[in-house]
């Protein structure tokens, strides 16, 4: 897959670094997603119902709450990146991750639909910037307010940031015990 460089720490809003941190200033963004794609798809499939459904604390979500949250955040940041890709300056709403997650019935849907969909998600978003012109990656916009600025190419990041962020508490809050 294409190479994009590491955005700029003035390319993304500050609190934005907990997600870009975690990844390598490679290039390899694209590769590395559908890798941790890969990972998460074999991680989930080997967990039972129980473990599927666990919360380690009350008002935290279950792994397949967290699962749909990913791909309810792919598809949201992949239609801002499209948008400011195609040079759409338009401010963009934000929304509320609670709400989403409390909508989205993940829990009573089987493991197999929520992977089916995020492999869907997945496949379209890497396709989009594999074939996003290379200037488009540079351009940029902002949603949920000014102070929220992201160039294309941030969001890519910050998407696979955000994963490993949540496969990393899985490992450590649901899984450890």
């Amino acid at each position: 897959m294409r190479s994009i460089p590491k955005p700029a720490p003035e390319e993304y809003p500050a609190y934005s670094h907990i997600y870009l941190d975690l990844m390598a200033d490679d290039g390899r963004v694209l590769d590395h997603m559908w890798d941790n794609f890969l990972s998460i798809k074999a991680l989930a499939s080997s967990l039972s119902e129980e473990q599927l459904q666990y919360r380690y604390a009350e008002g935290k979500w279950t792994i397949k709450e967290i699962l749909v949250h990913l791909i309810d955040d792919e598809r949201i940041y992949t239609y801002r990146a499209l948008r400011f890709a195609r040079n759409d300056q338009t401010d963009l709403p934000g929304f509320d991750q609670e709400h989403y997650a409390r909508f989205s019935d993940a829990n009573q849907r089987s493991i197999e639909s929520i992977l089916e969909e995020y492999e869907a998600v997945r496949q379209a978003t890497l396709q989009m910037y594999e074939y996003l012109p290379e200037e488009a990656l540079m351009r940029g916009g902002t949603a949920d307010g000014p102070e929220h600025y992201r160039s294309v190419r941030a969001f890519i990041y910050h998407l696979a940031g955000h994963e490993l962020r949540h496969l990393n508490i899985i490992k450590e809050k649901y899984l450890s015990n």
